[in-house]
């Protein structure tokens, strides 16, 4: 009997809380991303899940929206208001994951396709994925949304490619995340972030580290600044 195969974007692969903590959001900012939330009597439906499901485990598709979406956390826009822009994306690019997929940035049609749907929804302007800046013409991805698509490394670049590899953190270059290694957590060629604070804590040199595991002492120090981002969520 042949087993089902499971594209990469819909692999389970983290835990919700195991999601803030990756991606350095205060506790619960996933779940309610993820798969909404309940407040004062009202109900709010997901932002990244079209319905719903009550599931505590996000997708690697799941996961990289949410990566996406925490280039807005600090937008002062509550994040719901993506949905309807997210939802109607969905229905033109007929993918699950509009904002993991291919077609969305790596086609050349994606940013004017995404600029369109934004505009149809009015999505906030603090949440604009598409911008035109002061003096020019000539549509742009927005800075939150180009540091995002930077931190992706493709597994091709047709339609059908898929993010392999994710920087957790834009400006932490050296610190990536790959589902499919090192159990999903973040690592520095290989060598887990958290066993190198652990080694810091401990009192080790940024120079013996290095050493033990053969890493510049530059991605040593990438290592700890991670860790200490995250941690400070």
């Amino acid at each position: 009997m042949t087993g089902t195969v499971v594209r990469l974007l819909d692999r389970p692969t983290y835990g919700l809380p195991q999601v803030d903590r990756l991606l350095g959001l205060p506790a619960g900012t996933a779940r309610r991303w993820i798969d909404g939330y309940e407040r004062g009597g009202r109900t709010y439906e997901p932002v990244v899940r079209e319905e719903r499901t009550g599931d505590p485990i996000a997708t690697w598709g799941e996961f990289v929206e949410t990566r996406l979406l925490a280039e807005y956390r600090d937008a002062g826009v509550p994040m719901v208001r993506m949905r309807p822009a997210i939802e109607q994306l969905r229905k033109e690019l007929g993918v699950r994951y509009p904002l993991a997929s291919a077609r969305t940035w790596l086609d050349v049609h994606g940013r004017e396709l995404v600029r369109q749907v934004q505009d149809e929804v009015e999505l906030d302007r603090k949440l604009s994925l598409v911008v035109v800046r002061t003096g020019q013409t000539v549509a742009e991805w927005s800075d939150q949304v180009e540091s995002f698509r930077r931190s992706i490394e493709w597994s091709g670049d047709g339609p059908q490619a898929e993010p392999l590899v994710i920087r957790p953190v834009h400006d932490i270059e050296d610190v990536r995340i790959d589902p499919t290694r090192g159990f999903g957590e973040p690592v520095v060629r290989g060598v887990r972030t958290e066993i190198i604070v652990e080694l810091v804590r401990a009192g080790e040199s940024t120079a013996t580290i290095a050493e033990l595991y053969d890493l510049p002492p530059a991605q040593v120090e990438a290592a700890v600044r991670y860790e200490l981002l995250r941690n400070a969520a």
